[in-house]
């Protein structure tokens, strides 16, 4: 991998693996970690190329874009709806960079998904959870780590933060190992009309609990839209969760928003920390 980003070379090995010379090509909206191209093929057919440009991310780009053609190849077939892995160059011999080329999936993302939204992410995310892959994937890492235990100085709930803290600093409680998406979650799912049609995003496929997934889906629609439609999912997704909730894994994902120290929030606007913030005292509240 030489580091230095060829995206020429990228679309020209696009092309051959499609067998089909990429015509055009646009960046799509979102890519926390990567450049994500949507490619038009002389063939007329659609793919997405994803490289994976941004750090931390880009140093570990070889093992995530594996993992991402990995799940994707193990959900084939499945009632999960995934693109098909097409090409990977996860050394990044060919763009500088891991690269990994997929089908691109009809639809489009929501910004704010309605209740009948929310009900289908629910159910989707128990299908999601009822799949079982040949060889497990690797056990899930919680992004809420001990460098990250700093009570925010923005934080209008001291309290809550530092009661958060006190509860991960505890051994996490058992759980029934299942099958995760890991960043599941509205901005990675595609929709045509009221249906989910995709499901994007797999390079932190993972195997775990499944409130954590869920607890992750939450706690971004809490950030990124209102306590609302999160709580209304948590309630949706425990009428088909076949594990009861634990509070624990709302606090984890939470937690995991805050920033390492020295880097910027990953939600830096003034009303997304205000709801982070809201939502990390509302989920500390479900503690017994």
């Amino acid at each position: 991998m030489s580091g230095v980003l060829d995206v020429d070379a990228a679309l020209t090995w696009a092309g051959s693996a499609v067998g089909s010379a990429v015509v055009s090509h646009e960046r799509l909206a979102g890519g926390l970690t990567s450049q994500m191209l949507a490619l038009a093929h002389d063939d007329g057919s659609q793919t997405v190329l994803r490289l994976m440009t941004n750090e931390p991310w880009r140093t570990h780009g070889a093992e995530l874009t594996t993992r991402e053609r990995d799940a994707q190849q193990a959900l084939a077939g499945t009632p999960v709806p995934v693109p098909t892995s097409l090409a990977l160059d996860a050394g990044g011999t060919v763009a500088g960079v891991a690269a990994h080329l997929m089908s691109r999936l009809p639809g489009r993302p929501r910004e704010a998904p309605d209740a009948d939204g929310v009900r289908a992410m629910a159910g989707l995310l128990a299908t999601i959870h009822a799949q079982r892959p040949a060889e497990p994937f690797r056990t899930y890492q919680s992004w809420a780590w001990p460098e990250k235990w700093v009570v925010p100085g923005w934080t209008r709930h001291t309290g809550a933060w530092e009661r958060a803290f006190e509860v991960l600093a505890r051994p996490a409680p058992a759980y029934d190992p299942t099958f995760l998406h890991r960043d599941f979650g509205h901005r990675n799912l595609l929709w045509t009309g009221g249906r989910i049609s995709g499901v994007v995003d797999w390079v932190e496929t993972s195997t775990g609990p499944a409130w954590l997934d869920a607890a992750h889906a939450a706690s971004t629609l809490a950030v990124l839209v209102d306590a609302a439609p999160a709580e209304a999912f948590l309630e949706q997704y425990a009428t088909v969760a076949t594990s009861p909730a634990d509070p624990y894994w709302l606090v984890m994902d939470a937690v995991g928003h805050l920033p390492p120290p020295g880097r910027p929030p990953l939600f830096r606007r003034e009303d997304q920390l205000r709801r982070l913030d809201d939502w990390l005292d509302l989920v500390v509240r479900r503690l017994s």
